[in-house]
């Protein structure tokens, strides 16, 4: 069966260099320093998604001890701490922390960025096994782990809260995200502009149809080829 597969997305807001994200969690608050003019494009997307309320509300959904707590995924908006654990573990059907997006996908930075080290408190974009696939999830690095600096984008560092970043744990919640040291004017605009959207159950089973079609051209074309 075929798949749809998420826009690529150039976030509208172009990092000033000067940002700094004030992460408030219910464990306390978390200040990182965002590496806006070595990846443009990932801080360019935290920021939008930021000043848009996307992180409100949602739970942290993944913690390995010694290696990353992450968070940033839109299943958990509506769910409490305990039915986050409940899900992770698999006893809540139909809830699966961490399968979450944007209905979007940004590229991968890492490749060109000087500051892609993996240290403790590095704010980094989580993705699928696929190129080019991080959205909206966010990890924090709990040490250094070099295995995954040419893997992922090291997007910020935490300056003050490391201590809250250590205790943060699968259900604790982002209560929110402000930006400071933004273009303010430019993110206004930045953000009153329309994101890619996705398509409709209809547009969906569409554009399934037409891959299935396609498929089955290809294969008929070949067998034609064979007999000939």
């Amino acid at each position: 069966m075929g798949r749809i597969e998420l826009s690529i997305y150039a976030p509208r807001y172009v990092p000033t260099g000067n940002e700094v994200a004030v992460i408030e969690t219910s464990k306390g608050a978390v200040r990182a320093e965002l590496f806006g003019l070595e990846t443009p494009v990932t801080v360019g997307n935290f920021v939008e998604l930021a000043a848009k309320g996307f992180y409100d509300n949602l739970k942290f959904h993944a913690r390995k001890e010694g290696s990353v707590v992450v968070g940033g995924c839109p299943v958990t908006r509506s769910m409490g701490p305990a039915q986050v654990l409940a899900a992770v573990k698999g006893v809540i059907r139909g809830m699966h922390p961490g399968t979450g997006d944007a209905r979007y996908t940004i590229i991968d930075e890492w490749g060109s960025n000087p500051k892609n080290i993996h240290r403790l408190g590095s704010l980094c974009m989580a993705h699928k096994s696929a190129p080019n696939s991080g959205s909206c999830q966010f990890y924090f690095s709990l040490g250094e782990q070099p295995e995954y600096d040419d893997r992922y984008t090291v997007f910020g560092q935490v300056v003050e809260g490391i201590d809250v970043v250590e205790r943060l744990a699968i259900g604790d919640a982002v209560k929110g995200i402000a930006i400071e040291g933004a273009d303010e004017e430019a993110l206004a605009s930045a953000i009153a502009q329309e994101t890619p959207r996705p398509p409709s159950p209809r547009e969906a089973m569409a554009e399934l149809e037409r891959q299935r079609a396609e498929r089955e051209a290809a294969k008929a074309a070949e067998t034609a080829e064979s007999a000939e």
